[in-house]
């Protein structure tokens, strides 16, 4: 059982690795949506900070559906955080950017 999860791994490092670098960041991706890898969108104005959303559960590049290139904007779902204090305080809820 112990050789069939080592040639597993090793096959599926040689598959990932053969991939070009935007099908990495894609599985990248993939696998951080699925896992909940929270995050924190900070927006600035210059040097100071106008916006920050807390707790992103996902982070996502649209994409034309006639050229197939990628379209100059992302959306997301977090908390806004109102105060920009860093925490989830009462009254932030979780919305769409």
């Amino acid at each position: 059982m112990k050789k069939f999860t080592v040639i597993t791994t090793l096959m599926s490092c040689l598959v990932i690795s053969a991939c070009t670098q935007e099908t990495q960041n894609q599985f990248s991706r993939a696998v951080q949506n699925w896992t909940r890898t929270n995050g924190v969108l900070e927006i600035y104005a210059g040097e100071r900070l106008v916006k920050q959303f807390l707790d992103i559960d996902k982070l996502t590049t649209t994409v034309s559906t006639q050229a197939h290139s990628p379209r100059p904007y992302r959306y997301g779902y977090g908390v806004i955080d109102l105060n920009l204090n860093g925490n989830i305080d009462a009254g932030e809820k979780k919305v769409c950017f």
